[in-house]
């Protein structure tokens, strides 16, 4: 598996696909997949039967998953997409940004 530079909670925008330019918050990361839940961000239709929690049924919109590759962490300085590294603080290995060289 491979080593994924983005957590739940960071602000990524969409760099490629049919959604290219959106923004929002990850909520959830799909490790054995390499997929990310982006809030607000594709978006899809859902047909759901009606059953005892949901007595109308119908249909419901609800977020699909993207893959990483296709996102980009955005710099909380600059307001731009950056890359992600690594260096240790003390005895703490933190990310960081590499355009703005600011810990995530």
């Amino acid at each position: 598996m491979t080593k994924l530079k983005v957590k739940s909670g960071d602000l990524v925008r969409v760099i490629a696909g049919d959604h290219k330019g959106e923004e929002g918050k990850i909520l959830t990361i799909l490790r054995e997949k390499n997929k990310a839940i982006v809030e607000g961000v594709n978006m899809v239709s859902k047909h759901t039967k009606p059953s005892a929690t949901n007595p109308q049924g119908g249909i419901v919109k609800k977020e699909a998953a993207i893959h990483i590759s296709n996102l980009s962490l955005i710099d909380p300085k600059s307001k731009e997409t950056t890359k992600v590294g690594y260096k240790q603080e003390g005895d703490k290995k933190v990310r960081f940004s590499k355009k703005s060289n600011q810990v995530l």
